[in-house]
């Protein structure tokens, strides 16, 4: 009866295989399914390649086995590793080895929310290469203008980024982000130390940007 069963599931398309793993959620599961035989290994590899959106969020990973499921997701298009709830090890090397595959260039939005072990060495990196970005969350790390200046520099597209308590950003970075990024929408500043009178200097170059928190709560000049 066993052997009929994976004859049964031998004669499975590996198209189908592929579409099932495309909904299976858990990495541990796509790992050990990936470890069963050649042929569900493939189909994993096959589900990775369709999926449009990746969230690690709520799952222990490292650097290796982040960026190695990266590599494989070529038609990728949201990624979001931000720190879960078991303690996220991404790193600066996590960042540079996610900047090498191939779908970075074409990833729409990014969540690096409250990652502690990444820099900005891994943030331009990893940004240096996200040319059609439209939407950042870098909130909770402890990155400086440097970051913003490469993110100024790559990202003609961004629309949104969330800045939510990082500390250690200035005016200066804000303001050459918001002048050259001129697509941009909305930019969330809580927690941040810069003053209203950059508030009002960010509104100076584009009036339309949405500023969180709202600019109709900063007191008039």
């Amino acid at each position: 009866m066993g052997a009929n069963e994976e004859a049964e599931i031998d004669r499975l398309p590996i198209d189908l295989l592929a579409h099932i793993f495309l909904l299976v959620s858990s990495f541990t599961d796509l790992a050990q399914a990936s470890s069963v035989c050649r042929k569900w290994k493939q189909g994993v590899k096959q589900s990775l390649a369709r999926r449009q959106t990746l969230s690690f969020a709520g799952w222990k990973m490292d650097d290796d086995s982040t960026a190695r499921l990266v590599r494989h997701a070529y038609s990728l298009k949201e990624l979001d590793i931000s720190r879960s709830r078991w303690g996220c090890q991404i790193t600066d090397h996590g960042l540079y080895e996610i900047s090498l595959a191939k779908c970075v260039s074409n990833l729409t939005s990014i969540s690096l929310w409250g990652i502690a072990g990444i820099t900005d060495k891994g943030v331009v990196q990893l940004i240096s290469r996200a040319i059609s970005l439209q939407h950042l969350n870098i909130g909770g790390t402890f990155i400086t203008d440097e970051s913003l200046f490469g993110i100024a520099d790559s990202c003609p597209h961004l629309k949104t980024i969330v800045l939510w308590s990082c500390r250690h950003v200035t005016e200066t970075g804000l303001l050459v982000l918001v002048n050259r990024c001129r697509k941009l929408e909305s930019i969330n500043v809580w927690g941040t130390r810069v003053t209203v009178d950059c508030f009002i200097g960010l509104l100076t170059i584009s009036p339309a940007l949405q500023i969180i928190p709202r600019a109709s709560m900063l007191p008039v000049a």
